[in-house]
């Protein structure tokens, strides 16, 4: 089997089974999005959602964030994984919104990268959801699942961004990135996969070397 038939089959395969696909971070507006996709790096989406409504509540927009003091914010956060490091992230990334961007998050991935706290995968992700850029933001699902099934063997996220960013359709990249995220999140998980409950097996590169 080639790559290029690995592709088609896996993205048709997904296209057919779970034509809608969509973060399962809780927003209502673009800033809270960006907001909550900082606050996820090496932490749930489930424990961010659970942090979201009260932190949302006392702090909306990016004005808020932009006038709250690190004091202030802190006790918000301080159940996510280094909330000491994003609370001073969030306070920057919104003063420089501010300043720069008239508080409206850019859709420029090099201009979301110039933000406090905002990596490649953050911006590729915000880029995608909010603007539909045809980007693929690479996290750790991403990366395992893109490797276990044949579609990159990229050592870094960024060779893995380029792998499929080459096999997969422009149109279809926004969704392949929730895709990949799910997939990895339920079935092709880290420990214990559940293959036999998997749809791709019969493009799997890894499930197939096992057979």
């Amino acid at each position: 089997m080639t790559k290029k038939e690995r592709f088609r089959g896996i993205t048709e395969w997904f296209e057919e089974n779970m034509p809608v696909a969509e973060t399962e971070l809780h927003y209502e507006t673009p800033f809270q999005l960006l907001v909550a996709v900082i606050l996820s790096a090496q932490c749930t989406d489930r424990r961010v959602n659970m942090t979201t409504p009260e932190l949302f509540k006392h702090f909306p927009d990016p004005q808020s964030f932009a006038e709250a003091s690190f004091d202030e914010l802190y006790p918000y956060v301080q159940s996510i994984s280094y909330p000491n490091s994003k609370t001073r992230h969030l306070i920057g990334m919104a003063q420089k919104l501010l300043r720069e961007f008239n508080g409206e998050v850019p859709s420029g991935i090099d201009e979301l990268m110039s933000m406090p706290g905002v990596g490649r995968k953050t911006a590729n992700v915000i880029a995608s959801i909010i603007y539909d850029k045809p980007v693929i933001a690479v996290d750790t699902h991403v990366f395992r699942v893109s490797h276990r099934l044949g579609l990159s063997d990229g050592k870094t996220p960024e060779a893995v961004e380029k792998d499929l960013e080459a096999g997969i359709p422009e149109e279809k990249r926004a969704r392949a990135h929730q895709w990949l995220i799910l997939q990895g999140r339920y079935i092709c998980t880290a420990r214990n996969p559940k293959c036999e409950e998997c749809g791709l097996t019969e493009w799997c590169g890894e499930f197939r070397r096992g057979k």
